[in-house]
């Protein structure tokens, strides 16, 4: 498996994998939703792009596999979207995507990764945790990660956390 810069003639194919990725969560019916739900656009992809922060995970003779796509944050690298097709989860694509993007923070001399993701799904909060992220408490969210969870609350995301992965 190879993980190299997404480039845009991805973008469609990043959009499926979304799509892809979001049908694991139709086995929850809190959050079956999320499988019919919005994926990042066409716009917001080659924006990620163009700012060389978006990686896509491929086999060598095959189709993309997964992706990541990350935003500058003062000195933090805030994880936008870590997606794997369906069929491909749980085969270490993901863990691969992070290890990607914590090399690239660490070359360009940033301190830590954030992201926010939901608390009580096996393959978030708790992936993400295995990895080394620490949930940050409420009251030490900061204006930027409280202006995001504020946000995800306004479209219905509950049962959010925030994460934090330092990389001193």
């Amino acid at each position: 498996m190879l993980v190299r810069p997404a480039r845009y003639d991805d973008v469609p194919h990043l959009m499926a994998i979304e799509r892809s990725a979001a049908q694991a969560f139709a086995q929850r019916p809190e959050l079956a939703w999320l499988a019919q739900g919005e994926v990042l656009d066409g716009d917001t992809h080659q924006a990620f792009i163009d700012s060389g922060r978006s990686w896509v995970a491929e086999k060598a003779q095959g189709p993309l596999l997964g992706f990541i796509c990350a935003s500058l944050q003062g000195q933090a690298l805030h994880i936008e979207e870590l997606s794997v097709r369906l069929e491909a989860q749980g085969q270490g694509i993901g863990r691969r995507l992070l290890d990607e993007v914590v090399a690239v923070a660490r070359r360009s001399g940033l301190q830590q990764l954030t992201l926010t993701t939901f608390a009580d799904v096996p393959w978030n909060a708790p992936f993400y945790a295995r990895y080394g992220f620490e949930v940050i408490a409420h009251d030490q969210l900061g204006a930027r990660l409280s202006a995001v969870m504020a946000g995800e609350r306004a479209h219905g995301l509950e049962g959010r956390c925030a994460m934090l992965l330092d990389l001193r």
